[in-house]
């Protein structure tokens, strides 16, 4: 029997794959644990080849979606946090650019298909070495459903949003922007930095 895991508080976090990395992605050898020349900081290094391991931040891209002054949200079938409401959203691939992420990850998550309008929301969480990027799209013909990662997708407008069953701060802060600059129909972009949680989710 598979041993049950609290995927909630199971983080992996940029320290902890460079605590892990003891062996080299280019030739296999060991690494060592030692700051390299002109460096600041350890890195794991490759006793063989030389080879340094860097972990750089992830990037997540992810769109809020309006149409008819409604937001759509997905409801989580996967941890961390399922069963929550998020906003569509993932980590960026390679050789895409992030208004292609988001706009890929509404197709996965949501099955809806966007215009990106403008970059609405960044989020520093240094805590977990990750970085969200948000952006203001529309729904293109109101049509959206229920990727593998999605249990549900609904549109919500304002006195709808279940504000005690947001996923993440991330979103939570997001639709709070969304809705207070709705007032005066000006969008600027919002940069904050996120990471409080005692998971150190964002």
């Amino acid at each position: 029997m598979m041993p049950k895991f609290n995927f909630s508080v199971m983080l992996i976090t940029p320290l902890s794959l460079t605590m892990n990395m003891n062996f080299c992605v280019i030739c296999g050898h060991k690494t060592t644990e030692k700051i390299p020349l002109g460096d600041h900081q350890l890195r794991r290094v490759c006793t063989d080849c030389g080879n340094i391991h860097y972990i750089n931040p992830k990037v997540i891209c992810g769109a809020l979606v309006i149409w008819e002054n409604k937001v759509l949200m997905c409801r989580r079938a996967i941890e961390p946090r399922y069963g929550l409401w998020t906003l569509p959203a993932g980590y960026m691939e390679l050789f895409e650019t992030m208004e292609q992420g988001a706009a890929r990850e509404t197709r996965e998550e949501a099955e809806a298909e966007v215009e990106i309008e403008q970059l609405y929301c960044m989020y520093n969480i240094p805590r977990i070495g990750q970085i969200y990027v948000l952006f203001k799209a529309n729904l293109v013909d109101g049509q959206f459903g229920s990727g593998e990662e999605t249990i549900e997708s609904r549109l919500f407008s304002e006195d709808e949003i279940p504000w005690s069953e947001l996923a993440f701060p991330s979103v939570e802060r997001t639709l709070r922007h969304y809705f207070e600059d709705r007032k005066t129909n000006q969008f600027d972009m919002h940069l904050e930095t996120l990471g409080s949680r005692l998971d150190h989710t964002g």
